[in-house]
């Protein structure tokens, strides 16, 4: 790995490598099909990067947006790699020089747009293509909550291209979603790498609505000057909160599917290459897009499942450095995402595992302990409490919830383990239903005994006992089925406290920031190297963090090099970017 290491310094400026990349790239350096597993910002982007740069032929990377293939193209390109990327926005000249490249074996990585891999094929067929490198892997999978029916291609192409080596990455794959990643992608099982998901420097945050625009608004306004993402349900909300937002001094944009497609190209390159724009948007936005420097990101509404809450929050931070998230909700936006859920074209099953995704999400938003170890849980991942969410910062109020939990996990248990949450709930509240008296559960001792609470109470005594770990939920059937804990609170063997405002609706909790990491005496050196990197990258034409990321200014206001020697030990200064850029912000450095 000595000439590896090598590369990783003098390419990407990078001393060494973060957690768990060493071993992806040691395993892809020895031949191996990989599927790795690993968080945003984790670095995925890295490992296989550098291998191409370590073998013959050509990597190609298949990506899903072109926002992504545009950014990752000129960083590489900064760095003095021969990259290219086809995708629906490459002039004819363009796919020519691309063409070109590869009849002459000029180029390392090609990035490609799934869609273009059929019209492709033939010039492919007759490159060196020794590696396929698929990010977002996860969108292959039918049962997904990002399917892309061009992945299903990718196995024609593996197979028309001879089977080259596969590298996929994802950073949100359950169980089911990696086997069907595997049967899809790959010839025969390859090397998985699961790196975990916690994101330890986003702070995470969740609050009833209580005036959602001016709780938005105060939340920017803790970032002010900062880049931010704001997602919202519907596309006039996106357009409404950005108008709201601008009114009260924000540099803010919209973004969705309904703009001209110039006003959405636009408002992405203001957002990727000017500092503190604030992006609201629908799910339309975001993957794809590597903008490093996003301090926070917010759900004015309600996200869809949690693997839309990890992939959208996940935007923030992409840097190491600590970043702020925020997830209002309310009543209606449970109704909305049910209904969504109940009208939409999906199958029955697909119905029912949406659901259940819901309900894992409403989980988190009213979970009695760290908001981390919830998240993290349903990924079946442990962790101990975080001390970056506001559960941690400010536990909420606690009162006592033996007798209610054991009412909830009785019904549970005397309907044989098998049933949902709302047949569950309609036994207590005493709601002889058809499908209650069919299967005569109103003559059960639990039927009607929960009437103190209505049913919207009793879904977030559920959704704690979920938390809790006290009942486990059946992905396929949605039967809600005792854990080991559950029965020994059932038996009276522990206690158990629920949150008050599961009962009775909270105040709406502000976002918090992390601190921030550079001494206030640095801070307008760090603004004057902001100012020449915004110069280097419009004369460029590319996005700032092309020319440096956040990290390494903050890096250089900290440590103040005076000479070249001393800014190669700054991180993210390779010797590329040294030759090219190093003297214009050393002169700034000199002038502070």
């Amino acid at each position: 790995m000595q000439q590896t290491h090598a590369l990783l310094k003098s390419v990407f400026g990078y001393d060494s490598f973060r957690a768990g990349q060493q071993d992806i790239v040691e395993a892809i350096l020895g031949g191996n099909d990989v599927l790795a597993i690993m968080p945003t910002g984790g670095g995925k982007s890295l490992c296989y990067q550098l291998p191409a740069l370590r073998r013959e032929g050509v990597t190609l990377v298949i990506s899903p947006l072109i926002a992504l293939m545009r950014d990752q193209v000129a960083y590489l390109k900064q760095n003095g790699i021969a990259a290219g990327a086809l995708n629906s926005n490459s002039s004819e000249e363009e796919r020519d020089e691309i063409f070109a490249a590869l009849r002459e074996n000029r180029l390392k990585l090609l990035y490609m747009a799934p869609e273009r891999l059929s019209s492709a094929n033939a010039i492919l067929a007759h490159a060196n293509i020794t590696m396929l490198a698929i990010d977002e892997a996860h969108c292959v999978s039918q049962w997904g909550h990002d399917f892309r029916p061009d992945y299903l291609r990718i196995g024609e192409l593996r197979e028309a291209l001879g089977n080259p080596q596969i590298a996929a990455f994802t950073a949100t794959a359950d169980t089911e979603t990696r086997k069907e990643i595997i049967a899809k992608l790959f010839a025969a099982p390859p090397r998985e790498f699961l790196h975990g998901f916690d994101r330890p420097n986003l702070f995470l945050a969740f609050g009833p609505k209580s005036g959602s625009r001016s709780q938005i608004a105060d939340f920017a306004a803790k970032h002010a000057g900062q880049s931010g993402i704001v997602y919202c349900a519907s596309r006039r909300k996106v357009e409404d909160l950005a108008a709201y937002l601008v009114a009260k001094g924000f540099n803010a944009l919209p973004y969705h599917a309904g703009l001209p497609t110039e006003t959405r190209q636009e408002n992405q390159d203001r957002f990727s290459n000017e500092d503190g724009v604030i992006m609201t948007a629908t799910v339309a936005f975001g993957m794809g897009v590597d903008k490093p420097d996003v301090r926070f990101v917010a759900h004015a509404d309600l996200p869809a499942t949690v693997e839309s809450y990890y992939q959208e929050i996940g935007r923030a931070g992409r840097d190491g450095l600590p970043a702020s998230t925020l997830t209002l909700y309310g009543v209606d936006d449970i109704k909305l995402r049910r209904r969504q859920i109940d009208e939409g074209d999906a199958p029955v099953e697909r119905k029912r595992a949406d659901h259940l995704r819901l309900n894992a999400l409403l989980a988190i938003a009213e979970a009695p302990v760290c908001r981390r170890q919830t998240l993290l849980a349903y990924f079946n991942e442990a962790s101990p409490p975080c001390g970056n969410c506001d559960l941690c910062k400010s536990p909420p109020e606690m009162i006592e919830g033996t007798v209610p939990a054991q009412k909830a996990l009785s019904a549970v248990a005397r309907t044989g383990e098998r049933f949902g949450l709302e047949h569950l709930i309609a036994i207590l509240c005493g709601d002889a239903t058809e499908r209650v008296v069919e299967l005569g559960h109103d003559q059960l001792p639990t039927f009607g005994i929960g009437t103190e609470f209505d049913k919207g109470q009793w879904r977030g005594v559920f959704r704690q006992i979920y938390a809790a770990g006290l009942a486990a939920v059946d992905p396929a059937f949605g039967g809600w089925r005792m854990t080991e804990e559950g029965w020994e609170l059932l038996r009276g063997k522990r206690d158990f406290h629920i949150r008050r405002d599961t009962l009775k609706v909270a105040r709406a909790r502000r976002g918090s920031s992390a601190p921030a990491e550079l001494d206030e005496a640095d801070a307008p050196l760090l603004t004057a190297l902001k100012a020449k990197r915004r110069e280097l990258a419009a004369e460029a034409g590319v996005p700032a963090y092309v020319i440096f990321a956040d990290r390494t200014l903050i890096d250089m206001a900290a440590k103040r090099p005076r000479d070249s020697h001393a800014m190669t030990e700054i991180h993210g200064v390779g010797e590329r970017k040294l030759e090219r850029f190093g003297a214009a912000f050393l002169a700034v450095i000199a002038e502070a």
